[in-house]
């Protein structure tokens, strides 16, 4: 049998490809980009679905930093948004990062079962697919946000496909083959004109898009979930 990807959004979605998929979960703005920023910085980092599964985990932690957002507002006793700007600006990585979204987190969540969980943004595109090559099929995941796949995230998707169909992999239905036609060699702003944009605009938070746009695949390593915590895979796990 050869070697698949399949493109797909929504945290829902996550729970067709538990069995024999590794599952690619991605949320550019921005849980998945805020995610990869901590962890490459050597912080811990925790994702969870809901606020009643941060508090427990804080109490067990070690002053961990609480950061999220839900529905785009902070919650009541977090530090700070979801935010891979501000992350970036810290230099307390010693302690663990907590970290809620209102979708982003949700299909990491959703996504604990499947063979294999990775965390991607446009950061480690190529080291993602690169790392992801050696299994047979493959989930590629938008978060998706109020049932929107957000153009970033199909942009997202598109290139891992696209760098995994390079590697051999066969798209599994005619709508990964849509998107990837569609966006895979689209430029790295072609989608500035996304409502996730809108809002960070409208909020007051255009310092996330800048650092995104800034961050192209500058990372050359993968991230995976391991024990509910995002790790950054040693480099020589990953297929070149």
């Amino acid at each position: 049998m050869s070697q698949r990807v399949v493109i797909d959004y929504g945290p829902e979605s996550a729970r067709h490809y538990r069995e024999g998929y590794a599952i690619v979960t991605i949320d550019v703005i921005r849980a998945t980009t805020t995610a990869i920023t901590a962890v490459a910085m050597g912080r811990r980092c925790f994702p969870v679905p809901s606020i009643e599964a941060a508090l427990p985990l804080a109490a067990r932690l070690e002053k961990p930093v609480l950061v999220g957002e839900l529905g785009g507002n902070m919650p009541y006793g977090f530090d700070i948004n979801n935010s891979p700007a501000h992350m970036a600006a810290r230099s307390d990585i010693e302690r663990p990062m907590i970290l809620l979204s209102s979708s982003g987190t949700r299909l990491i969540y959703e996504s604990r079962a499947a063979d294999a969980t990775y965390l991607a943004c446009f950061r480690n595109v190529r080291a993602t697919a690169e790392a992801t090559a050696r299994h047979s099929r493959v989930a590629v995941i938008g978060a998706g946000t109020r049932g929107e796949f957000r153009e970033e995230d199909q942009l997202c998707c598109a290139r891992i496909a696209a760098e995994l169909a390079r590697l051999g992999f066969a798209f599994e239905d005619d709508d990964t083959a849509r998107f990837v036609e569609d966006w895979a060699a689209a430029p790295n702003d072609a989608w500035l004109e996304s409502r996730s944009v809108a809002y960070l605009r409208d909020s007051g938070q255009l310092a996330d898009l800048d650092y995104v746009l800034e961050h192209i695949d500058d990372l050359d390593q993968a991230f995976v979930l391991k024990h509910d915590e995002v790790r950054a895979m040693p480099q020589g796990d990953a297929l070149v």
